[in-house]
């Protein structure tokens, strides 16, 4: 105890400016291709009459499903596949971010996220405390989005084969799909919008709604995140047990109960870093054999040149902008109502079927 009456207050500057300007300008980035693919989705509504704007590559990281399929066929066979070649490596980008430091991409840059804690600190500022479901119910709604992501994987590793995936991705409604998703919001549905409020509601009273219990990327690079050597922790010869650190996580992780803080619901945030009154109490290290703390300012540098680099790294080799023709688009957004994708087993089972018979004959007139 006469080591923990020598207190050294914590004097460094936190992070969570840093971050919310990294945020900040992530959303605005996301509105900038929004605006883009809303020029874009003019000209082909006027059938080619309104100005031309190129497709804004950057729409790809909105299609999770296809860009992980595309991940998926660029480990089986090596091909990044063109219809939407942005989303990997958006994708790749990310999982990378989490593997070096934590499910880092969900605090530092996606846009949900960003949301969600407005909406959470909204919350907190109404009902002045932080509301939390009984733990039973916690781990049952959590559940929930590994589910979900288990549901992804299983359709596509299991059930569909690299053939049926390419096949798919060659697929002219996953070349339309990411005008399909603007419209799905454009002109939304009542039920859409009745979910949509739900959530945004429930993110009111129970911070991180959607992230914490239904989102399956979220449970993807949380997975991914407990690979990563760099992890939170906790001088216990330092602590005073002041509880700050608790009350600033997110997340609701019991960090002033533990060593290392090891969680597929940490997202990197530092709020509890940045809370802690007592120096050298919590910090990032990285659990490397030779261990060393790791300064708040390299987390926020880390996480936007992963990105840059890996995503400047498509640019540079011509994978970024898909190769579909203005002339294709046209063509494909008059017949796009009509085109449908699989759903079940038995749909899988005939995707397989007919991507099999079309690589025969393929390999048979080449």
């Amino acid at each position: 105890m006469g080591d923990k009456n020598k207190i050294i207050r914590n004097n460094e500057n936190g992070i969570q400016k840093i971050r919310f300007i990294i945020q900040l300008s992530f959303v605005l980035l996301c509105v900038w291709i929004g605006v883009e693919f809303y020029f874009f989705t003019r000209f082909l509504e006027t059938n080619g009459a309104a100005s031309f704007y190129e497709r804004p590559p950057g729409v790809d990281g909105f299609l999770p499903i296809s860009s992980f399929m595309s991940f998926y066929l660029f480990l089986t066979t090596g091909e990044i596949h063109q219809a939407h070649p942005a989303g990997l490596f958006i994708f790749l980008a990310i999982v990378l971010m989490s593997l070096v430091f934590g499910k880092s991409f969900c605090s530092w840059m996606c846009p949900i996220g960003f949301i969600s804690e407005l909406v959470g600190d909204f919350g907190e500022k109404v009902f002045k405390r932080r509301l939390k479901l009984p733990r039973f119910l916690d781990y049952t709604f959590r559940s929930l989005k590994y589910f979900m992501l288990g549901f992804l994987i299983y359709s596509v590793i299991f059930l569909m084969t690299p053939i049926a995936v390419k096949y798919f991705l060659d697929s002219p409604y996953n070349i339309v799909a990411d005008i399909k998703m603007y419209y799905f919001f454009a002109n939304i549905s009542r039920t859409a919008l009745i979910v949509i409020s739900v959530l945004f509601i429930l993110s009111i009273f129970i911070r991180n709604f959607w992230c914490r219990f239904l989102c399956p990327y979220g449970a993807l690079l949380g997975i991914f995140s407990l690979f990563s050597p760099n992890k939170i922790q906790r001088n216990t010869n330092n602590c005073i047990d002041c509880g700050l650190c608790n009350k600033a996580c997110p997340s609701f992780i019991k960090v002033d109960q533990v060593k290392t803080v090891i969680s597929d619901e940490c997202s990197t945030c530092l709020n509890c870093v940045d809370v802690c009154p007592v120096k050298d109490t919590l910090q990032l290290n990285t659990l490397l054999p030779v261990r060393k703390r790791i300064n708040k300012k390299f987390v926020a540098v880390g996480v936007v040149v992963i990105f840059m680099v890996i995503t400047g790294f498509g640019f540079v080799t011509g994978n970024w902008q898909n190769k579909i023709t203005r002339e294709e688009y046209l063509i494909h957004y008059k017949l796009m109502n009509s085109y449908g994708h699989p759903t079940g087993p038995n749909a899988m089972k005939q995707l397989n079927e007919q991507a099999l018979k079309e690589n025969k004959r393929w390999r048979r007139e080449n």
